[in-house]
């Protein structure tokens, strides 16, 4: 069995495709993307995002519970929290899959 060699994906891989591909400049391409970041970051506080052809972010509210700790059993309170939901397109699913 072959192990697959996870990839992660940085704002700087991100920027240096943009640029080869576009053509702009590295330092441009990354202010780019910082932009477009900040821009869904706060339009994802405000409410759900659907961006067409790719998916849909939403904010989710998690509640206060109780969870354990299964080596040795002992119970924690997980406070409530605020968490992010990324449904992709069904259009990106159908290319991933075929």
């Amino acid at each position: 069995m072959s192990k697959i060699k996870k990839t992660q994906l940085t704002k700087n891989h991100l920027a240096k495709k943009i640029s080869s591909k576009i053509g702009i400049s590295i330092l441009y391409s990354d202010e780019l993307i910082s932009d477009i970041i900040a821009i869904l970051k706060s339009l994802i506080k405000e409410k759900k995002i659907n961006i067409t052809n790719f998916g849909t972010f939403k904010l989710i509210h998690k509640k206060e519970r109780v969870g354990r700790n299964p080596k040795n059993k002992k119970e924690y309170i997980i406070t409530a929290r605020k968490s992010l939901s990324f449904k992709v397109s069904k259009k990106i699913d159908n290319k991933i899959n075929n």
